[in-house]
């Protein structure tokens, strides 16, 4: 089958004939329906220092969805039978009771189990091998890209949301970006109720917001001072959370001022991968610098079905797997 592979010291995808995976006794073959494209592909195709993991050459995708068409030898047909389509789950972690992660309900951090597309064989191939640690059944009503794209972009946000900052209706909500990962965010948001300030440099993102019923006073105008908006709309001390889903120095030292005395600054994204933390504003306000990565496969089956239930709509373009060095440029 042809997959598109990392050689590592190379930055460029290679389109190449690989053999069809096995399946093991715990895991299923599946004929792979979608996979999601992510910014991540890139990082992963650019950095040099790698983890310990990582193969010389491996398949890309980290974000995927497919059809059963193989069960392992330990595979019950209670919990899947082939035909199920289901979404793959990268990272599950390896589920040992001795695994510092996974013990720790740390799964996506585990580095003893399989990294699909993250050092190891992944999902932009015809097939994938996967462990049914990290297979969901897909519920009806879910298209197949929606789903891939579910397990990754959507989830990393609900994680953060549900499970980080443990967002309650009655609070505020400031949102930095309206990205793949942020825009899922602001659907999340809106399903578990609290007031949403919405910031973005791209004015259609701050359109299609005020579409899903964000009101233009919660919408930071493009070149406004976060800060000055936040007086303005007389919301100081009155920020509960910060979800900064763009980590610029700009976003990360404005989400210090913002954000109230007491509250939570939920990082996520990285666009700069160092920033400064005011430590008389952070001790003073008794703030919560709060880091997410990922999500975990509790989370993805309660994603899915929001999904089913048209809580979350992820926006999905389809591409056919021969033009993603093409798809993953248009994200840079």
């Amino acid at each position: 089958m042809l997959a598109w592979r990392k050689h590592r010291g190379s930055s460029k995808p290679v389109f190449e004939e690989v053999p069809v995976p096995k399946v093991s006794p715990t895991g299923v073959l599946c004929k792979m329906l979608a996979s999601g494209v992510c910014r991540s592909d890139h990082s992963l195709l650019s950095i040099d220092k790698q983890a310990s993991w990582f193969e010389e050459k491996y398949i890309l995708g980290h974000e995927g969805c497919g059809q059963i068409i193989q069960l392992g030898s330990a595979v019950g047909q209670k919990k899947f039978q082939v035909g199920d389509i289901v979404a793959l789950h990268a990272v599950p972690g390896c589920g040992r009771q001795d695994c510092s992660e996974c013990s720790r309900d740390l799964s996506q951090l585990c580095e003893k189990g399989h990294h699909s597309g993250i050092g190891q064989d992944g999902f932009y191939a015809p097939y994938a091998a996967v462990d049914i640690r990290g297979v969901v059944k897909v519920p009806s009503g879910v298209t197949s890209a929606q789903a891939a794209v579910a397990t990754d972009a959507v989830n990393t946000a609900y994680h953060a949301i549900t499970r980080r900052a443990e967002v309650k209706a009655h609070e505020t909500v400031f949102l930095f970006g309206l990205g793949g990962l942020g825009f899922n965010a602001l659907q999340i948001l809106l399903h578990i109720g609290p007031r949403i300030i919405v910031s973005d440099i791209r004015q259609e993102r701050l359109d299609e917001a005020q579409r899903l019923g964000i009101p233009p006073c919660d919408i930071v105008p493009i070149g406004a001072s976060p800060q000055e908006f936040v007086t303005g709309a007389k919301l100081d001390g009155k920020i509960d959370t910060v979800l900064d889903f763009v980590g610029t120095h700009q976003t990360f030292e404005d989400a210090q001022h913002i954000v109230r005395r007491g509250g939570k600054l939920i990082c996520i994204g990285s666009l700069d991968t160092e920033n400064t933390i005011h430590m008389k504003i952070g001790t003073r306000k008794r703030l919560s610098y709060i880091f997410s990565y990922g999500g975990q496969v509790r989370d993805l089956e309660e994603v899915l079905q929001l999904v089913a239930d048209g809580s979350i709509t992820p926006q999905v373009e389809t591409s056919k797997l021969v033009e993603f060095p093409r798809v993953l440029e248009s994200l840079v």
